[in-house]
């Protein structure tokens, strides 16, 4: 992003476009706030103000009303990671917001190829090593997130979490929490399985 816009740059020099086939997977499957929360290393509370405010919005369903809960998509908690480490190292809420928005607008190239690069004011795009290079060879680099290796910490931290099917909240991880799966069973009236896990 450009001090002056607010806009990404890709590669430090020009204008950034792609995003979707590193989030392509069950657009049904969602994980609970708390759950987002744990694999994106943020509290509740900072996940609530940024659905409240829009910075990141849970794409799989949000709140309506009291008792309702989001369920955040697996791209949804990757942004939310990378806002973490953005706010981390100093970069201001309207340039996250900017990237973010960015992000959400690259289309169909995958992003675990792009490196974002900051000099704790902008933030660039960088999508092959030699922009890295060049970006640094100019001075304006300081520090980057390489959105593949954040992808691959959000998976391995949602790996062993609970995803819940977003029309009828059923959990579908193993293992996942016994007095909620025997909540969501009451609540919509289906017997548990022997194990307690809801089918």
């Amino acid at each position: 992003m450009s001090e002056s816009t607010g806009s990404v740059t890709k590669g430090g020099s020009g204008t950034g476009a792609g995003q979707g086939t590193l989030f392509d997977g069950d657009a049904e499957m969602g994980y609970r706030g708390p759950t987002a929360c744990h694999a994106a290393g943020i509290t509740y509370r900072q996940l609530d103000y940024w659905a409240r405010t829009g910075l990141v919005e849970p794409s799989v369903r949000a709140a309506h009303g009291s008792g309702s809960q989001r369920l955040y998509s697996f791209r949804d908690i990757l942004v939310l990671k990378v806002v973490k480490r953005l706010l981390d190292t100093g970069i201001s809420l309207q340039q996250i917001r900017a990237a973010v928005q960015h992000l959400h607008d690259r289309g169909s190239e995958d992003l675990a190829q792009v490196t974002l690069m900051s000099d704790g004011v902008s933030v660039y795009e960088c999508t092959s090593p030699d922009e890295v290079v060049d970006l640094l060879a100019g001075g304006q680099g300081v520090f980057g997130i390489a959105l593949g290796r954040v992808w691959q910490e959000v998976a391995g931290e949602l790996a062993e979490l609970p995803a819940v099917r977003a029309e009828d909240g059923l959990i579908a991880a193993e293992g996942a929490d016994e007095l909620a799966e025997r909540r969501v069973t009451r609540k919509i009236g289906l017997p548990a399985t022997p194990q307690g896990v809801v089918r």
